[in-house]
């Protein structure tokens, strides 16, 4: 194992020094427990928003915190879920009085210990309402969700849903708001190599160097198929197939198109799944309207891609296009 770490045990929090050496005028990092949140947090009568999960995605979540975004953000430590006192620790960092949206992925220590800290927060008569995203057309189950997991249109809600709460919605219209772009969003993952976590020090999965999983999930979990490697047409024409028919997406849609790496993939392979992906698009008549290329959602160092598309309207697309200042995302 080659890391550029200097002790497995200490990563999360060296991390988060680091994030605050870097962004300390945007975001203020408490270390007991841990949370990053927006500098000016609360914003009173602004709906709050946090999320969180385990780290070694970066840039989400911590990446997402600042106006246009994220209020706050929970670290677990590598791919394990954060706790209920963190959750709860950042709620009550980010309330305004106008109550606090949890957005969370479909994985089971995130989804329980997210309801047990908005019962702590109710206890303490904030207003708390949570919205889980399960995007990934790839399984069912998996080892770590009962249903499908909330992978890349996380992100998207994130953007989207943060600037509503800075247009001053409620935290009603901002939740329903959430849920309307987890059911309009579909994605779809996949992996080149496994990666490897500080801990363990050992592969998360095995791969032979002439096969590729597809259906991958964030934390290397079996997808649906394992497979010989082939090219990007047909990497993407797979998972573009799978995820379209799942909405299904129809001919005259228009989306955001979300290609994104898992951490080692550069980006001249990325741009090249981008233009496999809208060739395909356009061959099914579905416009991108708006897209997002780059490692936002990542697995380490696996090398891989996942591909999310979002079914837009003008009101979705005015959020996306309304501005956002986070350290891993600006728009206008």
């Amino acid at each position: 194992m080659k890391k550029l770490i200097n002790d497995p045990d200490a990563v999360v929090r060296e991390a988060l020094e680091g994030i605050e050496a870097a962004h300390g005028e945007r975001v203020r990092v408490v270390y007991d427990p841990m949370l990053i949140v927006r500098a000016d947090a609360p914003v009173q009568g602004k709906v709050g928003i946090i999320s969180g999960g385990g780290s070694g995605h970066e840039p989400m979540h911590g990446g997402f915190v600042g106006p246009g975004m994220l209020d706050a953000a929970c670290p677990g430590e590598v791919f394990t879920s954060p706790t209920p006192d963190q959750m709860l620790e950042a709620t009550k960092a980010v309330d305004g009085g106008a109550g606090v949206l949890h957005i969370v992925k479909n994985y089971t220590g995130d989804v329980l210990n997210f309801e047990m800290a908005a019962d702590l927060a109710k206890g303490e008569d904030i207003e708390v309402e949570a919205v889980v995203t399960n995007d990934d057309v790839a399984v069912q189950d998996s080892l770590y969700t009962a249903g499908r997991r909330g992978v890349g249109i996380t992100v998207l809600a994130e953007k989207i849903c943060g600037a509503a709460a800075d247009e001053g919605k409620s935290l009603a219209e901002v939740a329903e708001l959430c849920r309307t772009v987890n059911g309009q969003g579909r994605s779809m993952g996949m992996a080149l190599t496994p990666c490897i976590t500080p801990g363990s020090g050992e592969p998360s999965f095995e791969l032979a160097d002439d096969e590729m999983e597809i259906g991958i999930g964030i934390h290397g979990e079996p997808g649906r198929y394992r497979e010989q490697f082939s090219s990007a047409h047909d990497i993407v024409e797979r998972m573009a197939t799978a995820i379209v028919e799942d909405l299904p997406y129809e001919s005259g849609d228009k989306v955001l198109a979300f290609v994104n790496g898992m951490g080692g993939t550069p980006l001249i392979e990325l741009y090249i799944v981008y233009r496999e992906l809208a060739k395909f698009l356009e061959g099914h008549g579905i416009a991108i309207e708006r897209r997002l290329i780059g490692n936002y959602i990542t697995s380490l160092e696996m090398a891989g891609c996942s591909i999310t598309l979002l079914k837009l309207d003008d009101e979705l697309t005015r959020l996306w296009d309304a501005p956002c200042d986070t350290p891993a995302l600006r728009i206008g």
